[in-house]
């Protein structure tokens, strides 16, 4: 008889902890994979990798990246890069190469780990908000101390 009235739905923050996207054993990439869900690479993927939720590297997975950060990252191919997650398993037929950041870490025999391992009460994963400029356009950047095409235009056409 005598209700509250409805609050806005609480938002969903908690990482999905399923697969929601594929990228095929036959598929290469290069760039930057970022947003929220549930990743399996089974191809060769070259580039930053920032997921909210689970990431997935299958036994024909190649990552290759500075560094990779999701809630939880399981390895079953192979990456070269750090990675900083909640949680890390590399299975027995996984292989990586660089420094881990986590909180918590499992291996099965077998597992290869080259690089240190630091475990951490809590994790900062710090992913870019959407909606935030991830990178400057290609036609602003410019390197330090070189001249633009504007540079040469006389003042009376700029």
């Amino acid at each position: 008889m005598f209700r509250k009235p409805n609050a806005a739905a609480p938002v969903n923050t908690m990482p999905t902890e399923r697969v929601t996207s594929v990228l095929g054993s036959g598929i290469n990439w290069q760039g930057n994979l970022r947003g929220s869900g549930g990743v399996r690479i089974e191809g060769t993927f070259e580039g930053e990798v920032g997921v909210r939720g689970l990431l997935v590297v299958g036994e024909t997975g190649r990552v290759t990246c500075e560094n990779l950060r999701a809630n939880t990252v399981i390895v079953a191919g192979s990456v070269r890069g750090n990675i900083t997650a909640e949680k890390l398993e590399i299975r027995s037929t996984g292989r990586v190469w660089g420094d881990v950041v986590t909180v918590a870490f499992a291996t099965e025999e077998g597992a290869f780990l080259r690089g240190q391992v630091r475990m951490e009460e809590r994790v900062e994963l710090e992913f870019e908000h959407e909606g935030e400029a991830g990178a400057a356009p290609a036609a602003a950047t410019q390197p330090v101390g070189e001249k633009s095409p504007e540079d040469d235009t006389p003042p009376a056409e700029k």
